[in-house]
């Protein structure tokens, strides 16, 4: 399987009016509506701790008051 140029990519989504970048987030936090798991994200999506639980705070606000700071 041959891999999408970042050029070709943006051809393709542009008639769309969206970015690859807005897709990949987008994907993400349908991810994060899934399974509300940051740890999941994290290894699926390669995205940093922090960065995963915003996902997860975006998709699922009640569970901010979980953390304990």
């Amino acid at each position: 399987m041959a891999e999408v140029g970042t050029e070709a990519m943006r051809a393709m989504v542009k008639p769309f009016g969206v970015t690859p970048s807005a897709l990949r987030a987008d994907q993400i936090l349908d991810e994060a509506r899934q399974t509300a798991d940051p740890i999941h994200l994290m290894r699926l999506c390669g995205i940093c701790d922090s960065t995963a639980l915003k996902y997860v705070f975006a998709a699922h606000p009640e569970r901010q008051r979980e953390v304990i700071r």
